[in-house]
């Protein structure tokens, strides 16, 4: 499991765990079932305090992307398709958020914006 920690980024350190565990949870790389290295190594690892770990992990177990077993460690949760889209619509969602903002700061017209998603979703839609 690959995490890699920015400094340099406005989010909080325990935030960014969560972000690349549940990205590679959703993406695959991480399957159901699979061992997360104990909140004690994977701090070790990282350089970082036991206790930022560990708020990572009872994020990712109470959003149920992963489950803690006493004595045993924490594990992958088998995902509920519709529930891995909910969660890729929901970080879209804020995504997308996120450029509107920008784009209003710059004054960038709404059919500007919808012409530069086309071109990044994947080319003109009326083809």
């Amino acid at each position: 499991m690959d995490i890699i920690l920015s400094n340099s980024s406005a989010e909080p350190i325990y935030q960014q765990i969560i972000t690349q565990i549940k990205a590679q949870i959703m993406n695959g790389t991480l399957a159901a079932g699979d061992a997360l290295p104990s909140m004690r190594v994977l701090a070790q690892q990282l350089r970082i305090s036991v206790i930022t770990t560990k708020r990572a992990y009872e994020e990712l177990e109470r959003d149920g992307f992963i489950e803690n077993f006493a004595g045993k460690g924490c594990f992958v949760r088998s995902q509920n398709t519709d529930f891995l889209r909910e969660e890729g619509i929901r970080q879209t969602e804020e995504l997308l958020a996120r450029a509107c903002e920008k784009a209003r700061l710059c004054e960038l017209s709404l059919e500007d914006m919808k012409e530069m998603l086309e071109l990044m979703y994947g080319g003109d839609t009326d083809e």
